[in-house]
């Protein structure tokens, strides 16, 4: 396994494409679609699956276009967020324009790369996905280097945040974290210094 992270959009998504057996897992494509096609494309893999840490509009906005070019293009999210992806107040004219419901959407759990924790709190249906064999986490905006997911927003929740925190911090120390936004971190550099982790 191998993967690719690039920072795409005005909020700075991190984007990643993970190569699995010659197959391209593209995790939060939030914004410039045409560029993490054609990153996908330089590697030589074939477009596999859209892996959804939540449905936030600026962690989506490149599904409409990944599946014009690739129809079968799975998209894995967690069933509480599906009804994110197409609620009127998740866009941010004129950057992050609606997006319609994408075809083959499949539960988050059900994808065959990583393992899904549940980390609700900063949306219903947050999750984080874990490969235990790399040491490698995305988590969203549920963590951050030095910082945490906002729960402010409709359906977010401090007590569900706090409590998928707590379940984050059980995972080995030597975890890379690769955020939704910002620099990557380990488990325990956050267990360390991060006061939501405290």
């Amino acid at each position: 396994m191998t993967c690719n992270t690039i920072s795409v959009g005005s909020f700075e998504v991190n984007c990643t494409i993970l190569a699995v057996d010659g197959k391209a897992w593209i995790v939060d494509p939030g914004s410039e679609a045409t560029r993490i096609a054609a990153l996908v494309a330089k590697a030589g893999l074939e477009p596999a699956g859209v892996l959804l840490t939540h449905a936030h509009f600026d962690h989506i906005s490149a599904l409409p276009e990944l599946q014009r070019r690739w129809p079968s293009l799975a998209v894995y999210v967690h069933p509480a967020d599906v009804r994110v992806i197409t609620h009127p107040f998740n866009q941010f004219q004129p950057d992050y324009p609606a997006v319609p419901m994408p075809g083959n959407v499949r539960p988050a759990s059900e994808n065959p790369v990583a393992e899904v924790i549940e980390t609700p709190g900063h949306t219903p249906g947050g999750v984080c996905y874990y490969v235990k064999s790399e040491g490698l986490l995305f988590s969203g905006d549920t963590l951050f280097a030095g910082s945490a997911g906002r729960t402010d927003f409709p359906g977010g929740s401090m007590p569900l945040l706090m409590a998928s925190l707590a379940k984050l911090k059980a995972l080995p120390p030597d975890t890379r974290v690769i955020p939704g936004h910002g620099p990557a971190t380990t488990i325990g550099a956050e267990v360390r210094s991060n006061p939501f982790m405290r």
